[in-house]
């Protein structure tokens, strides 16, 4: 009689984030090149696209940050947006409601990345989870799916 026995032998471990200072070096050099490329594109003056991007960018880097990453992450991106995605180019200022808005949407954007990411590891690793094989003796019998 053939018997089927899956390949691997034990629980995956869930993904560790990337360390919090790559992500915002991440942060820095995606936003700088994205500015740079929205300059190009489409000129200096349109920040109504540079901030999706960046946001999208924020999301993206939080999909493998830990939560501690989001306020830096959110900072990073929004001081290359301030002080070049908007004129005068290479000048940071502060439009009170304007960047306060900037920075809560870039925060809220890294924070849903961070947290899909982490909803979603956290479901594979309890799918992976079949009963029985966490015991370390199944011959036993001490489990509570013993017939």
């Amino acid at each position: 009689m053939i018997e089927w026995k899956p390949l691997g032998t034990g629980a995956r471990p869930v993904p560790q984030p990337v360390d919090t200072p790559l992500v915002w070096a991440g942060a820095g050099g995606g936003a700088l090149v994205l500015v740079a490329l929205l300059n190009t594109a489409v000129g200096p003056d349109r920040p109504e696209l540079a901030l999706p991007a960046l946001s999208v960018l924020a999301a993206l880097l939080g999909l493998c940050a830990r939560f501690t990453a989001a306020p830096g992450t959110a900072v990073l991106c929004w001081l290359f947006l301030n002080g070049f995605a908007i004129p005068p180019a290479g000048v940071l200022t502060w439009a009170g409601h304007r960047d306060t808005t900037w920075l809560a949407c870039l925060l809220t954007a890294a924070l849903i990345g961070t947290g899909l990411a982490r909803l979603l590891h956290a479901r594979a690793a309890y799918r992976r989870l079949v009963p029985g094989r966490a015991r370390s003796d199944p011959a036993a019998g001490d489990g509570p799916y013993d017939s």
